[in-house]
């Protein structure tokens, strides 16, 4: 059995018991009366999991980039938060991209074949009621965290060519590190199986885990569907915060609305919510959430809910708590949000990635010069050695999104960063502005101001699909939506508005 979900120590059937400091052994007598008359299992094999030709086919270009050599794949281990509780088991993104599988522990093993390579799965044994350890053992028993499939079960689940079970993982990881033929090994996902390999990362490791991350920027229309999922229930989630705002004291209330809705519709959030209100809204990635909500304050709630499939959203939205703008606040926000179209018209297939934050700065730094904040030229602020802009909005407008909400990260530069948008990325769109409160540089009418308006898009042949715009994100339609959750009655869009949320969603 693991005493260690961390770093697992050889996993065993043999009946012990990982017993807790406040647990009473289990007398002989107990564990013969545990171990009879139950019903036999069915012995019925699970039905395969939904989209497995995808993961295949995905395995498939994992084989061909990198034929002769084995690849291994670890998904990881719970991680302790205290003592010995964990936090909930969430899979790696690339273990779960070419198997679908999300129990903790296991390992994706590519064996080379002359043909190509042989998908081997190890992972836990599912002895059921033949041994003990379903009810002795507190970290991996049945009676403890759930059922498990097993190794017959898993094969058939998720569409490999074998799975083998935990135990047998040392010996053919002891026997690769032995043999001196090449492989390559996921690094960072698990201490275990890199000791067992008992070799130092090399520049093979950092290729596969950048020929994963490339695999992942362009994604198939299944994914495209569960990103628009997420993205739907992300939007409740931000209606069950608004419809509750004006019975909420804290930050901690609005995370808890948005939270709920996360769990019962998805697996989770996709990252820890930004609920920030008030100056708070200026701290980029403020997740305390333990501030009050003011009327008269912005709520900037930067959140997303990641699906059962680990697709994840990633929206903002910065809403008036009072329901109303402020003319400082409609200033701010205007800003923010012509950045914002300048840097959807930019993404299209093969601009520069950068191209929609390059717009999108040339956009802050004017607005910036007019009302007296930059004191420089925009042009000269916009300088590469100069970037004075910065100072009010720190980050860069876009990243990419997925299975992580920073997906394809280990992705080489010259494919993501400094590479050509092509149709099926899909990537945010953020710009933002955020005034602090002891800024000398900031006329006094607008210090405290933080303001962020991010949408989701999806690249195609000819321009992009904003995925998310079906959240208002124009001030009057922010005012009428929020109004309307309120059973208030509706301020009457100009056609201004109108004209421009009808252009992003044809867009």
């Amino acid at each position: 059995m693991t005493f260690n979900k961390e770093t697992p120590a050889p996993v065993t059937s043999e009946p012990q018991a990982a017993l807790a400091s406040h647990d009473s052994a289990n007398p002989p007598a107990l564990i013969d009366f545990m171990m009879k008359d139950w019903k036999a299992p069915s012995g019925k094999l699970p039905p395969r999991i939904k989209g497995w030709q995808a993961f295949k086919a995905r395995r498939e270009a994992l084989s061909k980039q990198f034929p002769g050599e084995t690849l291994i794949i670890p998904t990881g281990h719970e991680k302790v938060r205290a003592n010995d509780t964990y936090y909930r088991f969430r899979p790696g993104s690339d273990f779960y991209y070419l198997t679908g599988n999300t129990e903790p522990d296991c390992v994706l093993v590519m064996e080379p074949t002359s043909g190509g390579h042989r998908a081997v799965l190890y992972v836990e044994p599912n002895p059921g009621r033949s041994s003990a350890t379903f009810f002795t053992d507190r970290v991996k028993g049945e009676l403890w965290v759930g059922p498990r499939l097993g190794v017959r079960e898993s094969q058939e689940r998720y569409g490999v060519d074998e799975a083998r079970g935990l135990p047998e993982l040392d010996a053919a990881l002891g026997a690769l590190a032995q043999s001196g033929k090449p492989y390559r090994v996921l690094r960072g996902m698990s201490d275990r199986t890199e000791r067992l390999l008992a070799r130092e990362p090399n520049n093979e490791d950092k290729a596969l885990a950048a020929f994963l991350s490339e695999l992942r920027l362009i994604k198939d229309a299944q994914e495209v569907k569960e990103l628009e999922a997420v993205i739907a229930s992300t939007k409740r989630g931000f209606e069950d915060v608004i419809r509750a705002l004006p019975h909420s004291g804290t930050e901690r209330h609005v995370e808890g609305h948005f939270g709920l809705r996360a769990r019962v519709e998805g697996n989770d959030v996709g990252y820890g919510t930004i609920a920030a209100s008030g100056h708070h809204a200026c701290i980029l990635h403020w997740t305390r959430n333990d501030g009050p909500l003011r009327e008269g304050d912005l709520l900037l709630l930067d959140a997303g809910v990641e699906g059962n499939s680990l697709y994840t959203a990633d929206i903002t939205r910065t809403l008036p708590i009072s329901g109303r703008f402020s003319k400082e606040q409609r200033e701010v926000y205007e800003l923010v949000r012509a950045a914002q179209a300048a840097a959807f018209a930019a993404v299209k297939p093969g601009n520069d990635f950068m191209e929609p934050n390059r717009q999108a700065m040339k956009v802050l730094a004017e607005g910036l010069h007019r009302m007296g904040i930059l004191r420089t030229s925009p042009k000269e602020a916009l300088r590469e050695e100069h970037q004075f802009y910065k100072r009010y909005s720190l980050h860069n407008v876009s990243h990419m999104l997925g299975l992580d909400v920073h997906d394809c990260a280990q992705a080489r530069q010259e494919a993501y960063k400094f590479g050509k948008l092509r149709p099926g990325m899909v990537l945010t769109v953020e710009p933002g502005l955020y005034f602090q409160l002891d800024d000398l540089t900031v006329p006094k009418r607008y210090r405290g101001i933080g303001v962020r308006i991010e949408d989701d898009v999806l690249v195609t042949e000819k321009g992009m699909r904003n995925l998310s715009a079906d959240i208002p994100s124009d001030p009057d339609e922010v005012e009428a939506w929020m109004a309307d959750l309120w059973g208030q009655p509706k301020k009457k869009a100009t056609k201004r508005a109108a004209a421009k949320s009808t252009k992003a969603r044809r867009r």
